[in-house]
């Protein structure tokens, strides 16, 4: 059977103007449950539902198909089932859709996997995801009602301690699988049903649960970053021009050129090369007068034709992995070191391909803070790691 993971991302948000594909810990928030979708290996097909361009254009940096919604079904009144019986309507091949919550931005590929294989192996019709909470309930009582509450869960007089009580489950909106027949007779829960519990600190809802910051730490903490284990950075390399720099060049009228920069990127490099991290330089152009001045301290490489090749060299040269290597860049000549280092980013303001390349996107564009945020979110990535040991 032809399985689909079906992510719905309309444009509007009563809340937050495009939320998903606001960016979260550098990420597009649709970005993190892509990745986890793509990386599960379950799916035949993997969509987007969306009426707006720019989300259409993010789902396909990360590797998704789009389904442009028609505008019934694109109303703030429109319900996730009439947009997914709209998809169904256009895309006969589907057997089993898995509807996926672009908030929730720590959904793991094993949670896929082993729904897959419940729904497609065991047999069932319809699989949601669930978390296991430890909360007493208790009747509500209306303003201007004379009633008492009364307990919904628990006796006051023996109340449990939390290790003796195994909770309840709850909905926790991650995702909802469900065969066609069923979403056509008008359900997304029906037949032979099985819920798939998540770990409490997978379970984050945009939505409904927390705020923007305390998600990203959240995510950073939790979050699903690639098949492959993060491993502690060694080497930083930084295109200059549009990262260390704007981009512009002043010309004076004795025909010297001059450049800025932010000097909040000149404390990240000193704070990554505390923290032994090396950091080296790049640039397309010959600009060895404009780093002498800047008195950096930093191995450079100037007016290069392949930065890829010297990228390679410089990681061999130093005895790293991949894993151990980071990228900052912002132009097409940048994309293949982007690809291939274990950590990459660009600034705001970098090129679109540069953009799809990157695994973080700065909010600070060019010359204007981007190499200092980048070196904060390798600092948190290297929490995780370290965390990751001690556990």
């Amino acid at each position: 059977p032809h399985l689909a993971a079906l992510v719905l991302a309309r444009g509007g948000s009563k809340g937050i103007p495009l939320k998903n594909i606001k960016l979260l810990a550098g990420v597009p928030l649709i970005g993190w449950v892509l990745r986890a979708a793509i990386d599960a290996g379950v799916f035949h097909s993997i969509w987007v539902s969306t009426d707006h361009d720019e989300i259409e254009k993010v789902a396909k940096q990360f590797g998704a198909q789009v389904h442009r919604r028609s505008p019934e079904v694109s109303q703030d009144s429109s319900t996730s089932l009439e947009a997914i019986t709209e998809f169904l309507n256009h895309h006969h091949e589907v057997d089993i859709v898995g509807n996926i919550q672009a908030t929730s931005p720590c959904l793991h590929p094993s949670d896929l996997i082993k729904v897959a294989d419940l729904i497609q192996k065991e047999g069932f019709d319809s699989v949601f995801s669930v978390v296991r909470r430890h909360q007493f309930r208790w009747s509500e009582v209306k303003k201007g009602e004379n009633k008492m509450t009364e307990p919904q869960n628990l006796n006051p007089a023996k109340r449990y301690r939390r290790q003796d009580w195994p909770g309840e489950l709850y909905e926790n909106g991650s995702f909802y699988f469900a065969k066609r027949h069923l979403i056509e007779k008008g359900y997304l829960q029906g037949g032979k049903m099985a819920y798939y519990e998540m770990r409490a600190e997978h379970s984050v809802d945009i939505d409904i649960d927390i705020d923007w910051p305390i998600a990203e730490q959240r995510v950073l903490s939790f979050g699903y970053f690639g098949k492959e284990p993060l491993k502690e950075v060694k080497l930083l390399v930084c295109s200059i021009d549009g990262c260390l720099t704007n981009g512009r060049i002043y010309v004076t009228e004795d025909h010297k050129e001059m450049v800025s920069y932010d000097y909040r990127d000149i404390v990240g490099i000193d704070l990554l090369k505390k923290r032994g991290i090396q950091v080296r330089l790049i640039s397309d152009r010959d600009c060895s007068k404009t780093l002498s001045a800047m008195q950096l301290g930093c191995v450079a490489k100037v007016n290069v034709t392949n930065k890829l090749q010297v990228l390679k060299d410089w990681q061999e040269d130093m005895g790293l992995s991949w894993k151990e290597v980071a990228y900052l860049g912002n132009e097409e000549s940048d994309m293949e070191c982007l690809k291939q280092a274990g950590m990459s980013g660009v600034p705001a303001d970098a090129c679109a391909a540069a953009q799809k390349a990157a695994g973080y996107i700065c909010k600070s564009r060019g010359g204007c803070g981007a190499v200092r945020e980048f070196a904060e979110h390798i600092f948190l990535l290297l929490e995780k790691v370290n965390s990751a040991r001690k556990q």
